[in-house]
């Protein structure tokens, strides 16, 4: 037996999920803790569990509570959704070891929390994701490679998501075997203003670094976009920047032959929200054993490299 399932048995009493107990599938309360409501990945992936309570013809009362990108605001949220005796919840994008003891909170109370490319820790039922490691490993040598392995490169960060952070990592354990590519310069995006730190930190590198700079690491979608409107702004053009996430207006991006955008990573969020509501159905809806409905405590998803080569797949 798991640590988590151990947990799980000693509240058992106050919880009935997978003890056969079932609630009608119409009436489910489910309170959705954001990270950060503003991000593409968070609303896509929430357009996704919408678009599947349609096609089931389920009309949950679902509330939603956006933390703004502080870990603080997550656990207060998550508390907040407990307290209110919500039969799930659901939490997107969090780092959630700062929410450790509002997920024991909800264990306690018998609430059970899923997560989406959160971090699995003990408490939760499981965390549905991609393998971060492994789209850093696709995306960050390719741009290094495109670069001829040589140039200067600004490397933005994001440490406060597992995700982010393990990008991140990748591509620094990477980096060592091109000994001809310098970082210029490394930046820790706020995610509490992701966007807006990204535009002013580039505006810094660009008046510093000028042509210099011959590519950019971007640890996901959106601050690359920021990064490439800024080098724009100042005339710069031949520059290489990479994200991840595959967002729409990023594949868009990739796929003009001029963009300066070379690539990004096909995340599934679409389907992460479905499957949240699929599991929260069985288990919740339908009275089902967590071990029966879910395989493993972290579910990869796979995300496949997306570059000019084959962009018009994805679009």
């Amino acid at each position: 037996m798991s640590r988590y399932m151990s947990a799980y048995v000693m509240s058992a009493t106050l919880f009935a999920v997978g003890s056969g107990a079932a609630m009608a599938q119409d009436s489910l309360d489910v309170a959705w803790v954001h990270s950060n409501a503003a991000a593409q990945s968070e609303q896509r992936v929430k357009a996704g569990f919408e678009a599947w309570l349609g096609e089931n013809g389920y009309d949950w009362n679902v509330s939603f509570l956006d933390s703004q990108g502080s870990g603080e605001a997550t656990a207060s949220n998550l508390q907040d959704a407990v307290s209110r005796g919500v039969d799930a919840i659901i939490i997107t994008m969090s780092d959630l070891r700062a929410s450790k003891a509002a997920i024991d909170v909800a264990l306690e109370a018998g609430v059970p929390v899923f997560s989406v490319d959160s971090g699995y820790i003990d408490g939760v039922q499981v965390d549905v994701t991609t393998n971060n490691w492994a789209m850093s490993a696709d995306v960050s040598p390719y741009l290094l490679d495109q670069m001829g392995g040589e140039g200067n490169l600004i490397f933005l960060r994001m440490a406060e998501h597992h995700g982010t952070r393990k990008r991140g990592d990748v591509m620094e354990v990477v980096l060592p075997e091109y000994g001809d590519v310098k970082v210029l310069a490394e930046h820790n995006i706020d995610y509490t203003a992701f966007f807006e730190d990204t535009t002013s930190t580039m505006q810094d590198y660009v008046a510093r670094f000028g042509e210099d700079i011959d590519a950019v690491w971007a640890p996901w979608d959106e601050p690359a976009q920021a990064a490439i409107n800024v080098m724009k702004a100042a005339g710069l053009t031949d520059v290489k920047v990479i994200g991840i996430d595959g967002h729409p207006q990023a594949v868009a991006e990739v796929c003009k032959p001029d963009s300066m955008m070379i690539a990004t990573v096909s995340q599934p969020f679409e389907k992460m929200g479905a499957q949240v509501g699929d599991w929260i159905e069985q288990i919740v809806g339908e009275g089902k054993a967590r071990e029966d409905v879910i395989p493993s405590d972290i579910v990869y998803l796979d995300a496949p490299l997306v570059t000019k080569a084959n962009c018009k797949d994805f679009m």
